[in-house]
């Protein structure tokens, strides 16, 4: 695979995972602007290589079901408010890349035909195809599962060769939390039982058994870095973490 520019290209289509604190910049809360428009520019630099991107984000700057339901909220109303929250973070994100011109599509797992399509994975892949950047949103559309979950299952439903998971200020995946232990030791490549035994930080272990039953390799980089994901899609160098 090559890219528009006929230079070396190791992924054709990508899934990737945003958190929703990937949106909040250095703020404590909500959506930083400068931050949202750092991001579209990095995805649109893989746009321009000529791969297709699809893009799930979470909602965590905005509103933790998890943690409502902690203080008492029914969980299944505290999950689908955050499935809302995502879909407000992939409207910020679809008006950064489209300024930037470039063409999106919001699809909602929850139907808001006003503001989003409704999930249709034919449709998504037909987007793809035609080079327009895909945000899915609103999670699975169910609560008890996270947006890693939802993650995982649209990069299998699109056919994506690679799952990207963006983390905020760390370089992949570490034995220990590198923010806090300077001795943390950072793996280069993982394997999906060896991440699962020792419960390391990729993600929640319903969406990385879905990667493993599926033999969906996984990635893991940090996204602050801004040659990093133009780098991993075309296959240079050393970056991140390789689960698979």
């Amino acid at each position: 695979m090559t890219t528009l520019d006929g230079s070396p290209l190791r992924y054709r289509r990508v899934l990737l995972k945003l958190s929703g604190e990937a949106m909040q910049g250095d703020g404590s809360y909500g959506i930083d602007h400068p931050t949202v428009e750092y991001v579209a520019g990095q995805l649109g630099e893989v746009v321009k290589l000529g791969v297709e991107v699809g893009v799930v984000i979470g909602g965590g700057n905005i509103w933790r079901g998890e943690a409502a339901a902690a203080r008492g909220m029914d969980r299944s109303t505290a999950d689908y408010m955050g499935m809302l929250a995502t879909v407000m973070n992939a409207l910020a994100l679809q008006s950064a890349l489209e300024r930037n011109g470039f063409h999106t599509r919001v699809q909602s797992a929850v139907t808001m035909m006003e503001v989003a399509e409704p999930y249709i994975r034919r449709r998504a892949i037909r987007h793809l195809e035609k080079g327009r950047v895909v945000i899915f949103g609103a999670g699975t559309g169910n609560p008890f599962f996270t947006t890693d979950t939802a993650a995982s299952l649209r990069a299998l439903e699109i056919g994506a060769d690679v799952l990207l998971m963006a983390k905020n200020r760390v370089d992949g995946v570490y034995d220990s939390d590198p923010r806090t232990n300077p001795a943390a030791r950072k793996y280069q490549r993982l394997g999906y039982m060896e991440a699962l035994e020792k419960r390391l930080k990729v993600m929640d272990s319903t969406a990385l058994s879905l990667c493993m039953d599926n033999k969906l390799p996984i990635l893991v980089f940090d996204l602050r870095n801004e040659t990093n994901l133009a780098r991993l899609v075309q296959g240079q160098g050393s970056v991140g973490t390789l689960v698979s």
